[in-house]
């Protein structure tokens, strides 16, 4: 037969448009369902929700507003705290824990507006379908130092870790830090509304030094921030590949490297369960998935 096109390489960053009001889309639905509530009190080390460091503990975020219904109210997520004895900062993870919290973010994903990315790096790439194994929110507030780190390695120019902002301080130095193709030159760049960057295979990037607060620090005085809420940042990554016999062992390996890793068993057998975008017939999306379901 022909021989198949290699992919192109994906060894940097690249920036994708998304549909102008995404970014406030998503933000809505995390205030509604209570996540980002949740990482107030997370951030703000309240009774209950400090974490020790690589500790996770699960919540259910809907208990916290009142704008949920009672099946939102039974979502559980899991709170990681972030090496933080390691790096100062104080990075925690938020994802799903229970099939229920996971089938509703990749939906408010989907009804957002992100299925454009999926399907754009799908088409530029050629891949055949694109499955979004692992998303998570990423909350700091502090962070002294931080570790340059590639998100996914070596499978086969087939991954992308797709990150845009939800909440950003205004007037900030660059807060996210890309490693260029030669390795050499470090670009700082801003996140920005309705902007995604999708870091490849080997894409090399980490957060900024930043100082937002730190409920360690009495030198400065909190107050007003304090009481009108402290100023956190939180963004959102979603880790999306075409999921094959190359890589799956690659990618459960790199899945299960986080901790924790509830939906493991999506790796069990190929072709995956759950499809989120597909070159064949195009019907597949983040709310109503192809493939042979769960």
């Amino acid at each position: 037969g022909p021989k198949k096109k290699k992919p192109l390489g994906s060894k940097y960053a690249y920036v994708v448009g998304l549909e102008k009001g995404f970014s406030d889309r998503f933000l809505e639905y995390s205030e509604k369902k209570g996540v980002i509530e949740l990482y107030r009190n997370l951030l703000s080390e309240k009774e209950g929700y400090l974490l020790d460091s690589d500790a996770f503990k699960a919540y259910k975020p809907g208990t916290l507003v009142n704008t949920t219904s009672e099946a939102d109210k039974e979502m559980e997520f899991f709170a990681h705290r972030y090496k933080s004895a390691k790096y100062k900062f104080n990075m925690h993870f938020v994802a799903a824990w229970d099939e229920q919290a996971r089938k509703d973010l990749l939906k408010a994903l989907g009804d957002a507006g992100m299925d454009i990315a999926i399907k754009g790096l799908g088409e530029r790439f050629g891949y055949d379908n694109m499955t979004c194994f692992h998303s998570s929110y990423m909350g700091v507030t502090h962070c002294d130092k931080s570790l340059m780190h590639s998100d996914i390695y070596a499978t086969n120019d087939k991954s992308w870790n797709i990150v845009f902002p939800l909440i950003t301080i205004e007037g900030t130095e660059p807060e996210l830090d890309v490693m260029s193709e030669d390795l050499n030159t470090i670009v700082g760049v801003h996140y920005l509304k309705d902007v995604a960057y999708a870091m490849g295979d080997f894409g090399y990037h980490k957060t900024r030094m930043i100082a937002y607060y730190d409920p360690d620090d009495d030198s400065v005085d909190y107050g007003d921030m304090a009481a009108n809420g402290i100023p956190i940042r939180v963004v959102f990554g979603a880790y999306c590949s075409q999921i094959d016999e190359t890589n799956v062992a690659v990618i459960r390996h790199i899945y299960d490297g986080d901790d924790p890793a509830p939906f493991a068993d999506q790796f069990k057998d190929l072709p995956m369960k759950e499809v989120h975008w597909d070159k064949a017939t195009g019907t597949s999306t983040l709310a109503n998935p192809g493939g042979t379901g769960y």
